[in-house]
């Protein structure tokens, strides 16, 4: 799924081909002086550059593969592998270590690459003899016009005596990291433009990054980089915390050159096909298949949402309308094996990602789009923060949050969640009955200080294209949670219905909110 993104790009090349590392000077635009007239390169370097970008005309890059390169299909391009003994830092047996991508497949434009130490700057210079091209009758030294695709960070996260992938760059702005015991699963994007709009989506890119050379003893790890689009320029920082929930730091400063329709900021792309509020439209044999169940909303106001994913028919775009949010992310809360039944996906191994932001963001709205897909192979789930004004073209704008790739500690309410939502006929007896059934599950440590005397009370309504007929809860002995089982009829088929529901105990309510969409039949 990481490799389906399509970008196009410029690529070049010095004569230095064979040197992995070459010094460049600094551009005056790109130093920042210290009071001791030595020169550092900081973010404030990055934005000067991405200022003046805006204030320059787009020009669309090309693709620059040969033959040898564009014609491999997906298989052939995943074949060729950076030899790991060539990765960066790996001679200076640093915590930190850098692996390359190589151009190919969808991603045929270069990202220039370099490494800041101490008061010097050092391009690291793509040569294909990294590589190792596999099965494929590529001949290497066709390859040396090219550049790097993107790149991955190394670190010895699940134990000492390996250096595991804990965050990749590669495809437009995108990007994904791992806490401790999880596999890929959703990806993050520096920013998305007009996702969902049928005036068509605008991807960015990360041109060029800049690495920071870890100490010895360091525990994280700073890259910067330079977004550039049509109508959008920006400067990035990440500051990567590996752990067992691995965390992202992004500050960015964005520049439009041009009006923007919608500017979607700390973008999440997932996917998911069915699961256990939608069953499989083929033969299965796995239950579910998603790398995300649900999105989470914190409102800043002390209510928390969670909106069940679905696979709809057709596009379906719903948000949430908040004024300085605590956060959202799309959370992957069904964890256990017999939930997916892949040996090979590890479904429940997947993390969840959280946007905590950073600072007040104002009003604004969290977004969720949902495309139609017929398969796991395609992200067909965005999510995103759309500020309620869109700076003005020049304007500097600014965001910073923190973004956390999580799984057995999840970022979830203090009170009860939502586990699971099922979708049945309304009354299985009753063949012209043509009511939908629900059944929603809740679990969390409210329940445990629960009264006996306390008899949780299901609030559940519907807009003004649905009814619910009836509404029952009743204990689940087997989880130690609630279930609220929600009867409810369609008034017009080709129509969604928005459903809201939640479980209170006399005037006190006792759950997260459960939004959820019946889409068109």
């Amino acid at each position: 799924m990481y490799l389906n993104l399509s970008q196009r790009t410029q690529a070049r090349i010095s004569a230095l081909a064979r040197a992995r590392i070459a010094i460049l000077p600094f551009a005056a635009a790109l130093l920042l002086a210290s009071p001791g007239g030595a020169f550092a390169f900081d973010f404030n370097n990055v934005a000067k550059q991405a200022k003046d970008l805006a204030a320059s005309s787009y020009s669309k890059p090309e693709s620059n593969l040969p033959k040898e390169i564009s014609n491999l299909d997906y298989e052939q391009y995943k074949d060729i592998r950076f030899r790991p003994e060539k990765s960066t830092w790996r001679s200076q047996k640093l915590p930190f270590e850098l692996a390359f991508f190589h151009e190919g497949y969808s991603f045929d434009q270069p990202v220039k690459i370099s490494e800041i130490n101490g008061q010097s700057v050092r391009e690291i210079r793509f040569d294909p003899s990294d590589f190792d091209f596999g099965a494929s009758k590529v001949d290497p030294r066709k390859m040396r016009a090219l550049g790097f695709a993107g790149f991955r960070v190394h670190f010895p996260l699940n134990t000492n005596k390996y250096k595991d992938e804990v965050l990749s760059f590669l495809g437009a702005s995108y990007f994904r990291a791992l806490g401790k015991d999880q596999t890929y699963g959703l990806s993050a994007r520096g920013l998305a433009i007009d996702t969902g709009l049928s005036s068509g989506e605008e991807f960015p890119r990360f041109t060029e990054f800049w690495i920071e050379r870890p100490k010895a003893s360091d525990k994280e790890l700073t890259i910067y980089a330079l977004l550039n689009s049509r109508r959008v320029t920006g400067a990035y920082r990440f500051v990567l915390k590996p752990g067992v929930d691995t965390t992202v730091d992004v500050k960015a400063q964005l520049y439009l050159r041009e009006n923007v329709s919608k500017l979607g900021l700390a973008p999440l792309t997932s996917m998911f096909l069915h699961g256990d509020n939608q069953r499989s439209q083929v033969e299965d044999y796995r239950p579910e298949v998603h790398d995300s169940d649900g999105l989470s909303v914190a409102s800043g106001t002390g209510e928390w949402i969670w909106r069940p994913l679905v696979n709809p028919k057709r596009l379906l775009v719903t948000s949430y309308s908040l004024s300085n949010p605590a956060g959202f992310g799309l959370m992957q809360r069904d964890r256990n094996f017999a939930d997916y039944q892949d040996l090979d996906a590890h479904y429940e191994k997947r993390p969840s990602a959280w946007v905590q932001p950073k600072g007040n963001w104002g009003n604004g709205r969290v977004e969720l789009v949902q495309i139609p897909t017929p398969d796991e192979t395609n992200d067909n789930i965005v999510a995103y923060w759309v500020p309620e004004t869109t700076p003005k073209a020049g304007q500097a704008f600014n965001l910073e949050y923190t973004l956390s790739w999580q799984k057995d500690a999840e970022k979830r309410p203090p009170l009860s969640w939502v586990t699971q939502t099922r979708r049945g006929l309304g009354v299985l007896k009753k063949s012209d009955d043509n009511s939908i059934g629900l059944a929603v599950d809740f679990e969390g440590p409210v329940f445990k200080k629960l009264s006996d005397k306390v008899q949780p009370e299901g609030v559940v309504s519907a807009d003004d294209n649905g009814k619910v007929l009836e509404t029952k809860v009743e204990r689940n002995d087997t989880t130690g949670g609630w279930r609220m089982t929600v009867r409810v009829r369609r008034n017009e088929d080709n129509k969604p219905v928005e459903l809201r529901g939640f479980l209170r105990g006399g005037s006190t309510t006792l759950s997260e909110t459960w939004s959820y969409i019946l889409p068109p039949n």
